[in-house]
């Protein structure tokens, strides 16, 4: 983290209550939040892909992120919300990816004393590339471009 002309620089995060915990990504990545509506399924999908949502045109793919981690089986969907969030990867056909919250997105001020990582002695959960400490809560930073590579994956498989 670099440092300015009056200490060190703060970044904006998004926190996004997922079953079982937090998941921080940057503040640059969201998109947009939206009310969950039941996505339409895709065929043979794994568990933790929901469906496709109707999105301003697009047919946004949109995961349980504590699925597909490992976390816990299932998660609720009922008062739910969709954080639509910028796929990174370069794929012209998968622009956004949905990621099911558990409540309100929450935005956070990120400096290098306030993000402490944490090692796990079990290792990471799938689609997890840092287990971290944000302000005292535990949070996983996803592993971005592998969620995107899974979902798109999942996605050609059942073309």
């Amino acid at each position: 983290m670099s440092a300015g002309p009056t200490g060190p620089r703060e970044i904006r995060g998004v926190m996004l209550p997922v079953t079982g915990g937090r998941v921080l990504v940057p503040s640059t990545t969201m998109a947009e939040v939206i009310t969950y509506a039941h996505p339409a399924p895709v065929a043979s999908a794994p568990p933790w892909l929901l469906g496709r949502l109707a999105w301003r045109g697009w047919g946004l793919p949109v995961l349980a992120f504590a699925v597909l981690a490992g976390l816990a089986e299932r998660e609720s969907v009922d008062n739910t919300r969709v954080a639509i969030l910028k796929a990174l990867g370069g794929n012209v056909r998968l622009p956004y990816i949905g990621v099911l919250c558990q409540g309100f997105p929450r935005l956070t001020l990120i400096a290098g004393d306030t993000l402490v990582p944490e090692l796990l002695p079990e290792g990471l959960p799938a689609g997890v590339r840092e287990q971290v400490r944000v302000h005292d809560e535990p949070a996983w930073i996803p592993d971005l471009a592998e969620l995107e590579a899974q979902v798109g994956e999942a996605l050609t498989a059942a073309a």
